[in-house]
Order: C-alpha cells, then structure tokens, then sequence
C-alpha cells in the first residue's frame, strides 16, 4: 500500500475536485451500435432530407431513447415525419432539439432495438452548402462539438461511441468522401450518384463525416498497411499532396512504431472549405481550404488525434485535453524525432511563452474542466499548450523509456474505448514503478495558475561550495522536480542537478573546487513555470 506525502494530503484537500463527470446529458441506459444515415442534397436548395436508422442496446430498464436532433426553428432545423421499428410505428415526440422515442414493452436490459427516424429540413448549421474558393457549390459537415446534431439524430456524447454508414444521393459530377471504406458508388437517374462509405470501428458521434465536391483523389500507397489518399480540389492538386503526403508517412510510421498499430481502416487527407486549420475526423481529415492552397496544415496534429481523441476517446468533455494535449506534445515529439532537438526545444519554449500568456487572460482556469455544462467554453488554448507541457513534464518525472511504456499501454487498454484522466495516472503510475502521480495530475491539470520561480546563486569559496537560493512567488508553493545547470568553464558543459523543490523559499548547494562560469535553472526546458535568468550574488 502506498501512502502519501504531507505536501500531496494538504495539496488534494484545497485543489482536487470531488467531481469527476461533466452535466452534459448522456443515457447511461442505452449504448448507440451503429447507425446508418442516407440523406439527399442538391445544388437547388439547402434543404436536406434524411433517413437514420439507429441500433441500440438498452443497458438497464428505461422507457424512451433520447436522440440529439434540432428542432424546426425560423425555417431552420429538422421536421421529423416518421419513426418506426420494424414495420411498426414508434410514439415520438419532437422539441427542444430532442427527439424522444418510446422503447417498446419487450426492450429489456440486454436486448438490442433498432429505429428507422425519417426527417427534413434546412441545417442551421452543421452540413451547410457554401462555395469553395474556387467558386463551386460544395458541402462538408462540421460535427465539432456538438453541431452534428442540427442534421443528423444522434445520441451526442463522447461516451457513446458507434459504428456508422454514410449513404449519399448526391449531384454526380461530384464526388463523396467519409469515414472508413467505400462500399459501393452507383450512377441514377436524373444527374444523381449513391456513394455508401462504412466506418467498422466504433467512433464519437463527433467524429462522424462527410464531404461533397470535385475532388482531385490521388491513392497514395500504403503504409505499414494503411490505405493513404489525397482528396483535394482539382486546382490546388500539387500544393495538396505536397503538403499531405510525405509528411503523413512519416507520422504515420513514427506513431505506429512508437505508441501501437494505426486503429482505422484508412487515413484521408482531405481540402475542405468551412474550415481553418484542421478537423480530425477519424479516418478522414478536413484541412482548410486555403492553407492546403499555400502549402500549409497541421497534419501531424491532426493525424495524432487518430490515436487520441479518436481512438482513445475522452468519457466526458471535462478531460477535453486528452484529444488536444496530446495531439499537441506528439506532434512535438514527432518534431523532435525527425527535426532535432533544437526544434523541439523552441516549440517547448513558444508554447510556454503561449501558456503564460493564457494565464493571465484565463485566471481561475484549470486544464480540466470543472463540471463542464456550456458547450461554448469547452475549449481553450490551455488544454491544448498547458495540456502538452503536462505530457512533457510527465515524462521527466517517470523517466522516458517509463513514459513510452505508459503511452503504449494507455492506448493498447482504451483502443476504440474510453478513458479518464484517472485511467491514464493509474497506467502512469504502475509504469512507473507504482509510483505515487495523484499530486502530480491534481497540481497540473485540476489547479488553475503556474509557479512564478526567482532566485540567485554565489559561490561560498571558504566551503568550496554552490549555493542556489529559489523563492516561489505565488501564494501556495508548487511541487517542482526542476534541474540546475552548473557550468564550470566557459566551454565546458552544463553539470546537471535535479532539485525537489516545494517550498515558498529553499536553498540548494553542491560541493565544487572552483567557482563556476554560470548557474542556469532549468536547462533542458522541462519546467512549466515563469522565471528569469538566476542573479549572481557575491
């Protein structure tokens, strides 16, 4: 049995959160399967008109399915006319953007029920035609956060993932691409094309995708075994697959090797208009339009989210940055496998410079949310940045090779699941040597603010010794595993002294023969604090 130190007891009775889900409505009794939604869109109307067929498990008695669906508002929304099950009809009730379905007598714990809900209407958001910069009426669907919802009936929380079939009647002079393999393509009549994709591996709901336009395909070959393609806007071919494809292999390589094989049927990289930066939709990821066009996207991001985010999937939107922290360090990682050292170093320094910036604007706001119930604030620069540092500091304090082992069995125990933050201390934790994290992930992540480090050092010369005094500004010291850098000569490199430091004031001193050239704290870059360069005393 392990115990705990004074420092983690006081620490966890003023920080750590007793709660440990968000409020965003979920169905602990009914787990979605899969669902397969075909819908119709032409280049006459923003109209859309749908047909989902859902298959649920019911989990524990309940007496209705409530599926995420907006309602008809202002013109805009989704009109329910149908729900059945079998061949029969099904009660519904339609309002306040939930469609609620009554669970027949015979719905018992353990059963399966599939629905068939039919519905049109006019997408206030979500799926909205628009033209692309080359002026072309196209269509891509924005599930992020919760916008799948204003044209697809879904049971919408990360906890409940599904299998799911996009079946599309679309204009045939375009094409369609979603998540997983392609099935089937079929020419009908009157200039339309039937494109059904499947996705095999349970998904968010979030995750779900699809895109409509002329697209440029280009099949890139495998690697290690994964489908890779180019779908971009025939203008913008040679930009596109310059800056998909070399760099995908790579990421591709690199991830696989290092955390476990890729979890999906393919990897798409995909120009798509609507969108800035990029959108990681499993299997089949949107970029934006004009960054694809001038050379530029966030391709290793984007493709680390298949392993976290997608694959290993947040329980709740408190622990938000489990997708994007960890989409932010691995691509560092990535930068440093494949760049240097150097290159990764300076995005460690611009991203704390980002982090202390963030504090001063997001006061009061810690890495996991606290009981997240408004769907606007789910996201912020600090899961992303501080979230990465966390990763970072994470692997100084285990040890590396203690850190890749964690990682690789994170992802082997939650693939195509859920996790917590919990979950991934306690793999962390046993990686470690069954080494005590809790203070570690409740001072990071559930405390809002950063240390604020100054200090000096001087040389005691009757002592032969170094003497390095830091002082914790901020009201309630952090625990810090920091590092001192002491160099004794001007070409000599740095002795490297690790420190526990967790007190407002202390003092640290090593034995030297000689005065030191300099003392640097923190050299390596593997502290996330603000500090400036360490005075010299005399």
């Amino acid at each position: 049995m392990r115990s705990r130190s004074l420092f983690a007891a006081l620490f966890a009775a003023c920080f750590t959160l007793t709660v440990s889900a968000d409020t965003y409505p979920r169905q602990p009794a009914i787990d979605a399967l899969h669902y397969r939604f075909a819908f119709t869109v032409t280049d006459d109307s923003p109209r859309l008109e749908g047909e989902t067929t859902a298959t649920l498990r019911v989990m524990a008695p309940a007496r209705e399915v409530l599926f995420d669906l907006k309602s008809e508002t202002a013109g805009k929304g989704m009109t329910v006319s149908r729900v059945t099950s079998g061949d029969r009809d099904v009660t519904f009730e339609h309002r306040a953007d939930h469609l609620r379905v009554k669970l027949p007598g015979t719905a018992q714990p353990g059963t399966d029920i599939s629905f068939t809900i039919r519905y049109g209407g006019i997408p206030a958001d979500g799926m909205v035609p628009l033209n692309n910069m080359h002026g072309q009426r196209v269509w891509f669907s924005e599930g992020w956060p919760n916008k799948l919802r204003n044209w697809l009936p879904v049971v919408d929380h990360p906890s409940d993932k599904a299998t799911c079939e996009m079946v599309v009647t679309a204009p045939a002079d375009r094409q369609v691409i979603s998540n997983g393999v392609l099935v089937e393509e079929e020419d009908l009549a009157n200039g339309k094309r039937r494109t059904h994709w499947k996705q095999s591996v349970p998904i968010a709901t979030w995750l779900f995708a699809v895109g409509i336009a002329r697209f440029d395909v280009h099949y890139a070959g495998l690697v290690n075994g994964v489908p890779l393609q180019t779908w971009v806007f025939p203008e913008d071919r040679d930009s596109g697959r310059a800056v998909f494809e070399e760099t995908s292999r790579r990421a591709l390589e690199f991830f696989s090797d290092r955390i476990g094989p890729y979890p999906f049927e393919k990897l798409a990289n995909v120009q798509a208009a609507g969108y800035s930066g990029g959108m990681e939709n499993a299997t089949t990821i949107f970029y934006g339009e004009k960054g694809v066009a001038s050379g530029r996207a966030p391709v290793v991001h984007e493709i680390a989210h298949q392993w976290f985010g997608n694959s290993v999937t947040e329980r709740d939107w408190n622990d938000v940055w489990l997708s994007e922290g960890f989409a932010t360090y691995f691509a560092l990682l990535y930068t440093e496998h494949y760049d240097g050292r150097e290159a990764f170093v300076a995005g460690l320094q611009r991203s704390r410079v980002t982090v202390l910036d963030l504090e001063r604007k997001l006061p009061d706001t810690p890495v996991i949310h606290r009981n997240l119930s408004d769907m606007e604030k789910v996201i912020n620069q600090l899961v992303y940045q501080k979230g990465g540092w966390t990763l970072h500091m994470l692997r100084q304090e285990v040890g590396v090779d203690a850190f890749w082992t964690g990682i690789r069995d994170y992802y082997r125990r939650y693939r195509d699941g859920n996790a917590s933050t919990d979950d991934l201390r306690e793999i962390m934790e046993h990686a470690a040597g069954d080494k005590d994290l809790r203070w570690f992930f409740d001072q990071w992540l559930r405390r809002p603010g950063l240390p604020s480090v100054e200090g000096s050092w001087r040389y005691n010369e009757p002592r032969h010794m170094v003497e390095v005094t830091l002082t914790q500004k901020q009201p309630m010291p952090f625990r810090l595993t920091a590092e001192i850098g002491i160099r004794i000569g001007s070409t000599d490199a740095l002795r490297i002294e690790r420190i526990d430091f967790r007190e407002a004031r202390q003092t640290f001193t090593w034995p030297l023969t000689t005065a030191p050239e300099s003392v640097v704290f923190d050299p390596n870059v593997t502290l996330l604090a603000e500090f400036k360069p360490l005075a010299r005393q005399q």
